[in-house]
């Protein structure tokens, strides 16, 4: 993600390759000199010069002082040290993710940080498919201030569906969607000429989780989203893999052990989980956070079933690891929460179920756990507003 990409063509097209170049560079290295920008792009200080200059009368980059050359003991006679960053809130994406319980949006910034989120409970699959991107758009504009709106470069949306690279949605079976194209529905209602992405709950997510490190993770990385399924992302040297159909890591379709034919996603999705915790309190309108709660305390009966979630995990955690040998293994997804109390259980399952010359890799909670399929749909459209080509830039940088 952080490889800077030139093409040779018209003066134009190299002047707006070397802009992106440029904000690529400073969202990677965060603050850099001219001098240090400049052997970046691969230009001589004159070239970059220039560049800089039009990203900053455009408002994109801003100078700044180094924070070092104030310190007295760094102290110089002269001008004092000048480093280069971008302006954050100079532009910002909005994502979405439709769940079947929930509808999480966030907004970042030009450094692809998280300005605001909101999660708000949502029946998936009481509605259509026309009311819930309607109402996935309106709560990532709701309250943003019409200047903001006008700085809003892209808007990424994501979904549990089996989805083509073209955001069209061949099935979606807990929401019911059926052959449904998300990209031409959002354009449909979001201002003209927004660029839009849509791309599957767990495959946004890892792309998300992946961007925000700020550089390719080398290695194998298998992303699991929980909710009410569970949809899987794997990413390889920092390329997401979508399998020959684009359902690779779809492990919530493992049959679990036991004879009773579950899946996956039936043994250890937010349905089974509550389902589980409601027959055993008798109340009927306890929430996952209560059951969280009880697992804290260490109350018995959450305890146990908490116990059988962690054994399900594992489980296919092992079968998962036998086919693409992940270094590590990233969970996010609301339910994904209950891991870090069962952690020390998954573990002891997990050596339990697979022959001791088989390595374990690192499992990790995703920081923003329960919002980052949403993250994950704005940074596509970051990753685009920084990439080369017709796109890039939108309304800025046109190429002549």
């Amino acid at each position: 993600m952080n490889q800077i990409v030139r093409l040779a063509s018209s003066p134009s097209r190299i002047r707006q390759n070397n802009a992106a170049a440029a904000l690529q560079a400073l969202f990677h290295a965060g603050r850099l000199s001219r001098a240090d920008l400049a052997r970046e792009m691969r230009l001589n200080r004159s070239s970059s010069g220039s560049i800089i200059a039009e990203l900053s009368a455009l408002g994109l980059v801003r100078e700044i002082e180094d924070d070092k050359r104030k310190d007295k003991a760094f102290a110089r006679v002269g001008r004092p040290g000048i480093l280069l960053e971008l302006i954050p809130d100079a532009v910002s994406f909005l994502g979405a993710e439709i769940g079947v319980e929930h509808i999480s949006t966030v907004q970042i910034d030009l450094a692809a940080n998280i300005v605001r989120s909101n999660v708000e409970a949502f029946d998936g699959r009481a509605v259509g498919v026309d009311e819930a991107i309607a109402r996935a758009v309106e709560q990532a504009f709701c309250d943003l201030t019409v200047e903001a709106r006008e700085r809003s470069e892209g808007f990424g949306l994501s979904s549990p569906s089996q989805m083509s690279d073209e955001g069209v949605v061949q099935i979606a079976p807990l929401l019911g969607w059926r052959n449904v194209n998300l990209v031409e529905r959002l354009r449909a209602i979001l201002p003209p000429g927004m660029p839009v992405m849509a791309e599957n709950d767990a495959n946004a997510f890892a792309i998300g989780a992946s961007y925000r490190m700020k550089g390719a993770p080398s290695g194998v990385t298998l992303f699991l989203v929980i909710e009410s399924g569970v949809g899987g992302g794997i990413v390889i040297d920092g390329k997401l893999f979508r399998g020959g159909h684009g359902l690779a890591g779809e492990i919530g379709h493992f049959k679990t052990p036991g004879g009773e034919g579950r899946t996956l996603e039936q043994a250890i999705g937010l349905e089974w989980v509550l389902g589980e915790y409601r027959a055993l309190t008798g109340r009927p309108e306890n929430r996952f956070d209560d059951f969280l709660l009880e697992v804290r305390d260490r109350a018995p009966g959450p305890v146990a079933i908490a116990d059988e979630w962690a054994r399900a995990l594992a489980f296919a955690l092992v079968q998962a690891c036998r086919l693409i040998d992940p270094n590590r293994i990233v969970l996010g997804g609301s339910v994904a929460q209950l891991y870090p109390m069962v952690a020390a259980r998954v573990a002891s399952y997990i050596k339990a179920g697979q022959e001791g010359t088989f390595p374990l890799p690192e499992i990790a909670l995703n920081a923003e756990a329960s919002a980052g399929s949403a993250f994950g749909a704005a940074s596509m459209l970051h990753q685009l507003f920084l990439s080369p080509g017709e796109r890039m830039l939108r309304g800025k940088v046109a190429i002549e």
